[in-house]
């Protein structure tokens, strides 16, 4: 008899995520160059992310986790553009999916929560970047109505290589 489909919630991310959070990052950090990290983080380490990310205002953290185990799938995030006050308005995004959950939507899932969170706040643009090759990042941040802008050649080195890094926008006004 066929499994039954995995039921996905999508809700803020809270302290008792940390542990999953940083050991689904961490994957990504050991095995590709989608992060530009090279060291892995221990939870404590991770804990001022996750604190910088409340349950409400410009910077969040969606959390999808099965709904039967609280399994985590993956996160989303909105976060700081750049430092100086006048980028206040803008955050960059990213998603984050578990190895074994990719292909399933739940991308999807998190960035739909993400920007229905973030509807009300004070946001004129959002930026991904989007380090390259990754087919499957770009058609799901073009899904969400970001266009392509440019890409930063060689911009980071990692795994003894250089990357490029393309970047999206998306209008939240």
């Amino acid at each position: 008899m066929p499994s039954k489909p995995t039921e996905v919630q999508v809700r803020p991310g809270v302290e008792g995520d940390l542990e999953a959070l940083t050991a689904l990052y961490n994957h990504y950090v050991r095995e590709t160059a989608i992060t530009f990290d090279t060291a892995i983080f221990t939870p404590e380490e991770r804990r001022p992310w996750l604190l910088s990310h409340p349950e409400d205002g410009p910077y969040r953290l969606m959390v999808a986790a099965d709904r039967d185990s609280q399994e985590t799938l993956g996160y989303a995030t909105s976060s700081p553009f750049r430092a100086k006050p006048a980028y206040a308005t803008s955050v960059e995004t990213t998603v984050y999916v578990a190895p074994h959950a990719g292909r399933r939507g739940v991308g999807t899932l998190l960035y739909k929560a993400l920007f229905e969170a973030l509807s009300g706040e004070d946001l004129h643009r959002a930026y991904a970047g989007i380090a390259q090759p990754n087919e499957a990042s770009a058609r799901l941040h073009e899904r969400f109505g970001f266009r392509y802008v440019g890409t930063y050649g060689e911009v980071g080195r990692k795994f003894g290589r250089y990357w490029d890094v393309a970047w999206y926008e998306k209008d939240l006004a």
